[in-house]
């Protein structure tokens, strides 16, 4: 420690280097020399200022003697011509000038120099040695941090394949059927046979009480509404027998189409508009009431035509409004009312005999929503004259679980194998939205399961990507791949791992995760450890 006693005359890059290297800066003048304290005030405390800016040593400012009226003090510094005297308030402000500790000793005995500067100047030296120990400390640790073997970093595993859904095309399908009027069982004509318009009962059912009483799906009885009873009787004329032309297309020769004369000729002339309207969703009102205002060009007739189209569409008992045949009123009922005649008997054309159980269907709906069935009823297969269809290579569950999302353009499996069952179904008959929603709900819950559960269940990973492979998922193959490459301390440990083809193992050793360049860094961090006796300290 240096401890400088007399002010310094060195030029100013000498002296902010004394001043950075001292321990303590005592400034020490005499109460009774006026003068000194000036000149030490005016060329050497903005010099300490200045050189104070650059590094942090304390300063301890000591005015020695007692001023004229005290006692005379007999050391060196006050036996010079002292003029006048230096005030107390004059050391506290150049105290405060320089941020220092001020002191005033009356005289140089042992009680002001032991007791009272000694004891300041001691409390100095301690928090001096303190802070530089405290520096020394933080630089060793900073020399050994840099000097350490760092524990390796474990990088982000890669992101899995993103697979993007596939939109609805139910309305379209269902519009579809009415313009190429495949498996057609309803044949509309005026009362002088002039024109044929076709059609399907099950689509019409599906959204109108008054064609389930016209084609007798139900009874007056079970309508409980007179107004749907007149209508149908008043408007349409369910006839039979072969005096009616046969409709160019239909279902097996063996059931001819329902022949239906409608009475209204207005109503006649506008029912292709309704048709296009009921199998496009029956949620387009404002664009019917434009079509038939430019086809009729009659305000009364439009406005006759529009109320029997509400009447049509009308829910038995309640009053039939504007409102009501809005778009989220109609769409609602729509999206559901297939439903009701999902696996019935009610309006099927066509049983399917699967695993010594019959599955009643309607070649309608099949042919709409199903290129691959469109094709086996209308071109020259058996199926295209036979009632009963065999199915073969699902099961029963699994093929009702298929006609359900044909019917409903819905579908909830019940587990993963139930899923993958009734994706290799939808690709059997390239149902591909089907086959994306069961995509989804795979990852979705292999996403979801903890590790410990992945690391347990007897659930075949692997078995799932070979049949996703085989049967053509290509999605579903690939991420599975990574998958298993995400999870590869788990996989690796499983008999099914050895399964993987060479191409496979290749694929899921370039990017598994962890790697093996993190794992080879963590086992020499780890033996690194242990050679330095390393242990956790608690604090």
């Amino acid at each position: 420690m240096q401890v400088y006693q007399d002010i310094f005359d060195s030029d100013w890059y000498t002296s902010r280097s004394l001043i950075g290297g001292a321990d303590i800066i005592v400034i020490k003048y005499s109460v009774n020399d006026k003068t000194s304290f000036q000149e030490l005030k005016d060329s050497y405390v903005p010099m300490i200022k200045k050189a104070l800016n650059h590094c942090s040593v304390p300063v301890i400012i000591s005015a020695i003697g007692a001023r004229k009226n005290g006692v005379p003090c007999t050391c060196p510094l006050c036996t010079s011509d002292r003029r006048s005297c230096v005030t107390t308030s004059e050391g506290v402000q150049l105290a405060k000038e320089l941020g220092a500790t001020y002191l005033e000793l009356h005289t140089l005995n042992d009680f002001y120099i032991q007791k009272y500067f000694g004891g300041v100047l001691e409390y100095f030296m301690i928090q001096s040695l303190n802070q530089k120990s405290s520096e020394k400390m933080k630089k060793r640790k900073k020399m050994q941090k840099c000097h350490r073997v760092q524990p390796p970093q474990l990088e982000q595993p890669e992101k899995m394949p993103i697979l993007k859904g596939e939109a609805s095309h139910y309305d379209a399908d269902l519009h579809n059927l009415l313009c190429c009027c495949q498996c057609a069982d309803v044949a509309f004509y005026p009362e002088d046979l002039s024109t044929v318009v076709e059609a399907h009962k099950i689509i019409l059912c599906s959204v109108s009480h008054l064609f389930m009483l016209l084609f007798e799906v139900k009874s007056p009885a079970d309508i409980h509404d007179a107004s749907i009873v007149r209508t149908a009787q008043s408007l349409f004329a369910v006839e039979a027998g072969a005096a009616f032309p046969l409709a160019p297309r239909g279902i097996p020769p063996c059931v001819p189409p329902v022949r239906v004369v409608v009475k209204d000729s207005v109503f006649c002339s506008c029912l292709p508009d309704i048709l296009h309207f009921i199998y496009s969703g029956a949620f387009q009102w404002e664009r019917l009431e434009e079509d038939i205002k430019k086809k009729l060009k009659d305000p009364e007739k439009t406005e006759h035509v529009l109320e029997k189209v509400k009447c049509i569409l009308k829910t038995p008992g309640k009053l039939n409004t504007v409102k009501d045949c809005r778009s989220h009123q109609i769409k609602r009922l729509y999206n559901t009312s297939l439903r009701l005649f999902f696996n019935t008997p009610v309006l099927a054309d066509v049983i399917f005999k699967i695993q010594g159980a019959t599955v009643p269907a309607h070649r309608a709906v099949l042919v709409a929503r199903c290129e691959v069935m469109a094709a086996m009823f209308n071109g020259n297969y058996l199926e295209a004259n036979s009632i009963l269809v065999p199915v073969y290579g699902v099961s029963k569950d699994t093929f009702l679980s298929f006609l359900e999302y044909l019917y409903t353009d819905s579908c909830c499996p019940a587990s993963i194998l139930q899923a993958m069952s009734l994706l290799i179904c939808a690709e059997m008959y390239q149902v591909m939205r089907l086959q994306h929603i069961c995509e989804l709900y795979i990852i979705t819950q292999l996403q979801s399961m903890p590790s410990r559960e992945l690391a347990s269940t007897s659930l075949s990973i692997v078995s799932l990507l070979k049949k996703a492979k085989f049967h053509n998922s290509d999605c579903l193959s690939t991420w599975l791949l990574h998958f298993i490459a995400t999870n590869y301390l788990i996989f690796s440990q499983k008999p099914e791992f050895q399964d993987l083809s060479v191409e496979e193992r290749n694929f899921v050793e370039m990017h598994r995760w962890p790697s093996n360049l993190y794992l080879k860094q963590l086992a020499d961090y780890r033996n690194y450890v242990h050679s330095q006796k390393c242990h956790c300290t608690v604090m």
